[in-house]
C-alpha cells in the first residue's frame, strides 16, 4: 500500500465536521506555523518539499510563493483555484466534498506564509453543493478561532471567503480567475505583470490549485525533507488521479509519484485492469488537454523503459511519443472507442469554452470542431486531415493563455497516432454512420482496408 497524505483520513466517520477533523490532528500545521515558524520558514519548507502545482502546469509551489512582492507594501492575497473544469478531472471536488477542513487548514497555513490577510477560494459554479460544504467548514473554523482576528493569539489576521464562478472553464487560468473574482468578464491577462507582482486588485497574489494547498499541512507537520523522500526525482510526494473510462475501478486515487503505469492500470489496489475482455487501445493521462497515447506507448516509453506515473516519465519522448501528467485526469479507452469521435468531443468543449479574446483560438477551435464533425459524420474529405494539422499549428503558441494549446494538442496527437483511423472515416463513410461502429467491428479488424489502393 502506498503512503496516503491527502486521503489518509477521508473515510473517518464525520471527518467533514470541525470536531472530528480536529480530533484527528486537524489544524496542527496552523498551530505549528503560527507558534514556531516565521512565514519565510514555511515557504522554505514548501520549497524543500519539491511540491509542484497539481492543477496541471507542475510548477514548483515554493518557488512560486517566493516570487510574491513583499517590498511594495501592498496587501497580499492567496487565491485557491477550485474551478475544476478539465474534462476527465474530478479529484479536487472529491477533496472539498469529503474533507473540506484539509483545504481550509492549507489555506490558513499558506496565507500565513505569504503574509496574506484576505484570501479566497474560487470554486466552479457547478459545484454549488460543495460551495455550501466549504462555507460551513469556514464558519466552523472561524468559530474555533482559526480564522478572523489574532488567530491563536499570534497577532496574525485572516479572512477567508468562497467565491462561486459562473461555469467558465477559462476561469481556471489564473489571470482569468482573478478578472472574474474582481467582477469582470473572465478573460486572461497578458503577462507580465505576473500575479505575484500585480494580481487581485493589482496587489501581489498567488494562485494555487486545491490539491496543492491541501498538501501543505502535511509538509509543515512532517517537514519538507520528509515529503521529498516520497515519489521519484523531481516528482516528489503523492498525486491524486481521477480515473475513468473502460476500467474496473473508476474513481479518485492517491498514488506515490513514480508508480508504474502498468501497476496503476492493472493492480487490484488501483484500477483493476480493463472493465471487459476488450483490449486497451489508448489513454489520456492528464485530462482532455494532454496528448492521447496509443497502447504501445502506454506501459513503455519509445526507448523501452517502463512508463511511470510521474511528470518526467509521462512526458518522455516529448509530444512525439509522450504526453503529460497534467491535472491527473486518467481516461482509458478500449478498442471499441472511436478516436475521431473522442477528438471531436474534446474540440466541441474547447470551442464552447474559448473566451474569444484571441482570434487564433476563437476562430481555430470552431474550425477544428466543424472539420472533425464532418469527418465523424461521414462527410470528410481527403484533405481534411492535413487541414486539421494546419489549423492546430496556427493556434498552438499564438494565444494569450494555454487554452489554445489545450485545444490544439489533442487534435495533433490523435492524428499523429491514429491517422489511419481518420482515413478510414473519410474513405468508408458508410461504415461509420452507426454511432457504435467500432463496437461490432473494432478498427483493428478493418484497418487493413485503409492500406488498399483507392481507385
Amino acid at each position: 500500500m502506498s503512503q496516503k497524505i491527502l486521503l489518509d483520513k477521508i473515510n473517518v466517520p464525520g471527518i467533514k465536521t470541525y470536531e472530528v477533523y480536529r480530533q484527528n490532528g486537524g489544524y496542527a500545521s496552523v498551530e505549528k506555523a503560527l507558534k514556531t515558524l516565521t512565514p519565510d520558514e514555511v515557504v522554505e519548507e514548501v520549497k524543500t518539499s519539491g511540491l509542484r502545482g497539481r492543477g496541471g502546469a507542475g510548477f514548483p509551489a515554493g518557488m512560486k510563493w517566493s516570487f510574491i512582492d513583499k517590498k511594495s507594501g501592498k496587501p497580499r492575497h492567496l487565491v485557491c483555484n477550485a474551478d475544476e473544469s478539465e474534462p476527465g478531472t474530478f479529484k479536487d471536488r472529491y477533496l472539498m466534498e469529503f474533507i473540506p477542513h484539509l483545504l481550509i487548514e492549507g489555506m490558513i497555513t499558506s496565507s500565513y506564509a505569504l503574509g496574506a490577510n484576505l484570501s479566497y477560494i474560487y470554486i466552479r459554479g457547478e459545484y454549488m453543493w460543495v460551495y455550501k460544504i466549504l462555507e460551513k467548514a469556514i464558519n466552523e473554523a472561524k468559530a474555533a478561532g482559526f480564522l478572523g482576528k489574532n488567530i491563536l493569539g499570534s497577532g496574525y489576521d485572516l479572512e477567508l471567503y468562497v467565491h462561486c464562478g459562473a461555469g467558465a472553464y477559462i476561469c481556471g487560468e489564473e489571470t482569468a480567475l482573478i478578472e472574474s473574482l474582481e467582477g469582470k468578464r473572465g478573460n486572461p491577462r497578458i503577462k507580465p505583470p505576473f500575479p505575484a507582482i500585480s494580481g487581485l486588485w493589482a496587489n501581489p497574489t498567488v494562485v494555487n490549485n486545491v490539491e496543492t494547498i491541501a498538501a501543505v499541512p502535511w509538509i509543515i507537520n512532517n517537514t519538507g525533507a520528509e515529503y521529498a523522500k516520497i515519489g521519484i526525482g523531481r516528482s516528489t510526494g503523492t498525486k491524486l488521479i481521477s480515473a475513468s473510462g473502460h476500467i474496473k475501478n473508476p474513481g479518485v486515487y492517491e498514488i506515490e509519484l513514480g508508480l508504474s503505469v502498468y501497476e496503476f492500470m492493472n493492480s487490484d489496489e488501483y484500477l483493476g485492469g480493463m472493465s471487459s475482455d476488450r483490449p486497451l487501445k489508448a489513454f489520456v493521462p492528464g485530462g482532455s488537454s494532454v496528448p492521447v497515447l496509443p497502447a504501445h506507448l502506454i506501459y513503455k516509453t519509445a526507448n523501452g523503459e517502463d512508463r511511470l506515473m510521474s511528470y518526467e516519465s509521462l512526458s518522455d519522448g516529448g509530444f512525439a511519443t509522450g504526453s503529460m501528467l497534467g491535472s491527473g485526469g486518467f481516461i482509458v479507452y478500449n478498442d471499441t472507442s472511436c478516436i475521431v469521435r473522442n477528438t471531436w468531443n474534446f474540440s466541441r468543449f474547447y470551442h464552447h469554452e474559448s473566451c474569444g479574446q484571441c482570434s487564433p483560438c476563437r476562430e481555430g477551435t470552431g474550425w477544428m470542431e466543424k472539420v472533425l464533425h464532418r469527418i465523424e459524420n461521414g462527410h470528410g474529405r481527403e484533405e481534411d486531415i492535413d487541414l486539421l494539422l494546419s489549423i492546430q499549428s496556427k493556434i498552438e503558441g499564438n494565444t494569450i493563455c494555454p487554452l489554445g494549446d489545450a485545444a490544439a494538442w489533442p487534435v495533433a496527437a490523435a492524428i499523429r497516432h491514429f491517422r489511419d483511423e481518420f482515413e478510414y472515416h473519410i474513405r468508408f463513410p458508410e461504415k461509420i454512420k452507426n454511432r457504435d461502429h467500432f463496437v461490432a467491428e473494432p478498427f483493428e479488424k478493418v484497418k487493413h482496408l485503409v492500406s488498399k489502393v483507392i481507385v
